[in-house]
Order: C-alpha cells, then structure tokens, then sequence
C-alpha cells in the first residue's frame, strides 16, 4: 500500500504521462542497442574470423554496418532521454514550485512569526530542483540498469554460467554495502539543505539591512556572522563528502574486482578447454555493461537521497494548514457601512503565553474615528490585526454590520478593510505597478486620480519617468513620506469602507508628517478609522480615544474627557510634553 506522501510524490507524473512514455522508450531503445553490440563483436570474433573465406570481408562490412546502426539508434534513444527527461523534470520543477509557492501565500501570520525567509526561499529553490533531478533522472536510470542487469545477466549465464556466478557473487556484497552507506548520506544531505537555508537567512537579513550595516560600520561583524554559518555548512558537508566518497569510492572498487576476477577465472577456464577467447572478450565487454547500471544506480541513490529529503521538506510546508481559513458556511461580505463591535475577546498568540487581549468588549460605530493608545505591548496592533482575521480570536467574537467575522469569507472580508502601516513595504517595480496593487488591472487614470488624492502626484511626475519609474528594491529610491503617500493611494484606490493606521506618521520628519497626515485626513473621510497612535498630538481630533493597559481596556472618550479624569491617558500625554 502507498501512503499519502508517496501517492503525492507520484501524482506530479500525471500530466506528463506522454513525456514520461517518450522518455521511458528512449530509454528502453537505448539500453536493448548497447546489449546488441557486444553479440556482433562476439559473432565476428567467433564466426567470421573463425572461419575464414572469400566471403568473410563482406560479412564483417555487414555486421560493421549493423553495429553502426545499433550506436546511432543507441545515441538517439539518449538525446531522448537527455532532452525530453530535463524537460519533463523542469516542467514538474515549475508546478511543485508553483503548488509550493501557491500554498504558502495561505499560510497564516503565525506561520511567518515563526520562519526565516532564507529557509522557506531554500525549500522553493534548492529542494526543488533536487526533487526534478529525482522525477527525471529516477525512471530511466531505475528502467536502463534494469534492462542492462538483466539482459547481460542472461546473455552470461548463456555464455559461462560458472563465470557468471563468480562475477555475480559481488552484487549481494555491493548491495549491503550501498544501503549501509545509503543511510549515511540521507543524514548528511538533511543536514547540508538546513544550514545552506541557515545561510540563505544571514544573507538576505545583511543585504536587506546592508545601509543599517555600512551606517554602523558593522561590515566585520556580518562577515563573522557569516563565516560562523558558512562554517557550520562546510562542517556539514565534511560529513556528506566523507560518505558519499566511501560509498563511490567502495563501488569502484568493487566493479574494478569483477573484470580482474573474470580475466583471472576466465584465463583459467581458457586453459583448460572451457572457455575460447572470443568468449572471454565477449565476458568482459559484457562485463562493462553490468557495470554501468550498477555506476547508474549508485548515481541514482544520490538522486533519492536528495530528491527524498528535497521532498520530506516540502511536504512538510505543503501538509500545515493555514491556522486562519474560512469556515465550512462562510459567506462572502458585500457593502458595508463598517460597524465593528468586539464581544468579550481573548487572545494569545501561542497556547501557554500571556493574553495580549482579555475579556474586551467595544464597539465601534460605522463611519467613527476611533484611535488606539498605550504603551508598547498592550494589544493595540493586535486589536486591529484581528478584524481582518491576521489572526483569530480565542474567545468570544468580532462582528462586522453584525456578522461574525468568522462566518465571512477572508476575501471579502478583506477586501473591506484597508491598512496604512508605519513601515511601508513596496514591491520592486514602477510608482503605477505599485499602486496599482491596490485594485490589479486598474486603469492609469484611476492610478493618477488615487496618486492625486493621496498628494502624491506631484513628487511623481517630476521623478524621471514619472508613474513608470523603477522605484527600486521595497522603494529605495524614495523618501520615507514619499513611500508612505504611495502606500496611502494604493489604500485610495481600494476604497475600503475599514481603514486601519497603524502608527503611518511616527517614522516621518515634521515635513512629511504634514504632507502624509493631510492625505490621510482625506483618506479617512467617512470611512471607519482605527489609529494606532504613538504620537499622542495626532489623535486630539478623535472621535474617541481607547487607552490600553494590559490587555483591556482602561479609559475611553475624547482628548479633552482624558485630560479631565487624569488618568492612563492624562499620564501619557503629559510624558510627550516634556519630551
């Protein structure tokens, strides 16, 4: 019986069952010709030269040209097999990385509070490309030793079943050999594929943070960071050279033994009238051919061991569900007027920790400007990322119009909310692309009419190719508020009816915190807003401030109700003063 991983491992050949046929044939035509050639030198050999007449020349010409036929039909079956075998193997490559890729855009904000992108980028590359060596080279290598062992086991069993007998005494030998080593390496390659992503992740972190590096001077201390993994991968791959050597190296040794012992054997059977020469010279011509299935096997439990281990972590990645998905009866959300209400909600983001949330009930009205205050730690990015279901609550409910989020499509549901963060993440690209990422096939005039709501089109049309200029890595050629006013007409063109800010102005200078709070301002204009607040002096036009502490809720009202309790909220504010 196949097991679930093993049924998904074969699955991947069902749409290239014809490639796979064409390759198999190839392969198939490739062995039975290079059996046939070492008849014909034994024919020649043996019947020809054994017995000559004016007629010999002739049939030696004939059998050349038999042979001859056999190598170009022997090279064809090969270039099929190169060929078509890479191509089917490349396309498979795509669609598991694809299916990989696919699935992790699923996974859920818990997922990525936990992984490096080095490791998971490691999975989508490095892994993949075993796995397709493996899907290629697999089949034909497993079909081609099989018809070569076979063919030339029968061929010299009919020949000298006593050579024969000694030639084949090394399999079992071999055998043992080879699944002790087998284990060996299937170890070391784990280990080698988790610190080549160990390195995937020092590399990528340096390089995102290569200006943080270079301002700090901290060259030196990223290379040793480096060198440490770098360090650690070579350590890993001293183990998988030392057992990938000893178990090459002991197969060579062992079918360099087979021809001495059949020259040796075969010398003797010869001497005493067993064997003729043009026997013995077919033995071992035949004897290379066993070889090369076993050299073709050995490659091939490479390829497992690779494949295998490329394959046991990518399933691990494709088998984790999203921890956040829609429910069984989930329905999809149309319009909107954006009432939001928190009915008695606990959360925590691993079982065992402290509740960043507990017990917290509050409700929102459709169209209120609502801002969210406390120190550091208190819950209050958390609130807000449970409206779009970042993450899920472990108690109680939130409610949308009166709709259970959870009963709510996530891309509805999303679809409704728009996010303005403090660190704005734009994608490789053009200004427009950018925007566009907002609302995908929009037109170019709705690009330039969010841009212009968002006062960004200014400072775009005098970049050097204005909506069509490369921004760069995450926008490195733009200014801070430049990037945060893309971001905010990339929301302008969502037009969602949820707007969540979660502290968009507190990374900006006096200047651009003016030019970007004036588009927010726009932006917020009868749309539900949750503000994230850290700079208290932004938010004194709140319809309602809600001060956490510890997870709940501690006070509540306008700027001005605040001040007059004294209390969290009065103590905060007075702090920013001074400072």
């Amino acid at each position: 019986m196949l097991t679930p991983r093993s049924r998904k491992f074969l699955s991947y050949y069902r749409p290239y069952i014809g490639r796979l046929t064409i390759n198999l044939i190839g392969a198939l035509l490739g062995s039975i010709t290079l059996l046939l050639i070492p008849l014909c030198v034994r024919y020649i050999t043996k019947n020809l030269l054994g017995d000559i007449n004016p007629q010999t020349p002739i049939q030696i010409y004939q059998m050349g040209g038999l042979m001859l036929a056999l190598v170009v039909f022997h090279v064809v079956g090969i270039y099929v097999v190169s060929y078509f075998g890479h191509l089917m193997g490349g396309m498979m490559e795509r669609d598991m990385r694809a299916e990989l890729f696919a699935h992790l855009q699923k996974l859920s904000f818990s997922f990525y509070d936990r992984q490096k992108t080095g490791q998971l980028m490691a999975r989508i590359t490095n892994d993949s490309f075993a796995m397709s060596e493996l899907y290629h080279h697999g089949p034909e290598d497993l079909l081609i030793s099989l018809v070569n062992f076979l063919g030339a086991f029968v061929i010299l069993l009919k020949i000298n079943s006593g050579l024969a007998a000694i030639a084949f005494l090394f399999l079992p030998i071999m055998a043992i050999y080879a699944i002790y080593f087998n284990r060996k390496m299937r170890q070391a390659m784990r280990l080698s594929k988790e610190r080549i992503a160990d390195i995937n992740v020092q590399v990528e972190d340096s390089l995102a943070g290569i200006r943080v590096v270079q301002a700090y001077t901290n060259e030196a201390a990223e290379r040793t960071k480096f060198e440490y993994e770098n360090g650690r991968f070579l350590d890993s791959r001293k183990f998988e050279y030392r057992s990938e050597a000893a178990f090459f190296e002991g197969m060579i040794f062992f079918t360099q033994l087979m021809p001495i012992a059949v020259i040796v054997f075969g010398g003797i059977s010869i001497t005493r009238g067993r064997l003729d020469l043009p026997d013995l010279l077919t033995f071992l011509l035949y004897i290379g051919i066993l070889i090369e299935p076993i050299k073709r096997f050995s490659n091939f439990t490479r390829l497992y061991q690779e494949g295998t281990t490329g394959f046991e972590r990518f399933m691990e990645i494709l088998e984790l569900m999203p921890q956040v998905q829609d429910s069984a009866d989930a329905k999809p959300l149309a319009q909107i007027k954006g009432e939001i209400e928190f009915h008695n909600v606990d959360f925590q983001y691993d079982i065992g920790n402290d509740h960043v949330l507990k017990d917290l009930s509050l409700q929102i009205e459709a169209g209120e400007f609502v801002a969210f205050v406390g120190e550091s730690g208190v819950g209050k990015t958390t609130l807000c990322s449970l409206i779009p279901r970042f993450y899920d609550v472990n108690k109680g409910q939130i409610t949308i119009d009166g709709r259970n989020t959870l009963a709510i499509t996530l891309g509805s549901l999303r679809q409704h909310v728009g996010i303005v963060q403090q660190d704005a993440y734009l994608f490789s690209g053009t200004v427009a692309e950018n925007i566009e990422y907002g609302k995908m096939g929009a037109s170019r005039d709705e690009i330039i009419t969010a841009a212009k709501q968002a006062h960004a089109h200014d400072f775009i049309i005098a970049l050097p190719q204005g909506y069509d200029t490369d921004i760069g890595q995450r926008g490195v050629k733009l200014s801070g508020g430049q990037k945060q006013r893309l971001s905010i007409a990339r929301v302008f063109l969502k037009d969602p009816q949820i707007l969540i800010l979660d502290e968009a102005t507190s990374a900006l200078d006096n200047a651009s915190e003016q030019a970007v709070q004036a588009s927010i301002e726009r932006l917020s204009r009868n749309r539900t807003t949750l503000v994230i607040a850290h700079r208290l002096s932004t938010i004194q036009k709140a319809d309602r401030i809600v001060v956490l502490e510890k997870g709940r809720i501690a006070e509540e009202g306008t700027h001005q109700d605040l001040l007059s309790r004294d209390g969290v909220y009065a103590r905060l504010y007075q702090m920013q003063v001074r400072l």
